[in-house]
């Protein structure tokens, strides 16, 4: 069965874990200035679907696009690479 489209994949911090099974990711990327050609920093923040609870605040995780779960949710997190702790 072939695959639907291509899923974006980011990999960010996780800033909040008080929901139930949601956490917030915060994604930091460096994108060049078009006219000075400086590397500027921009982040988002995410909400992230985390069926087990498994990720707290300080874990860097790894993120996938996903289909609208709720209102803001349309991430789910694939593993979690680093932990705080």
């Amino acid at each position: 069965m072939a695959e639907r489209g291509v899923r974006k994949k980011m990999l960010g911090v996780v800033v909040s874990d008080k929901m139930d099974k949601t956490v917030v990711v915060q994604v930091v990327r460096l994108t060049k200035d078009r006219t000075y050609g400086k590397y500027v920093r921009s982040q988002s923040k995410y909400m992230v679907h985390d069926p087990q609870n498994k990720c707290q605040t300080g874990d860097r995780v790894k993120i996938i696009e996903t289909r609208p779960l709720s209102k803001r949710k349309r991430w789910q997190v694939v593993e979690k690479i680093d932990s705080n702790r």
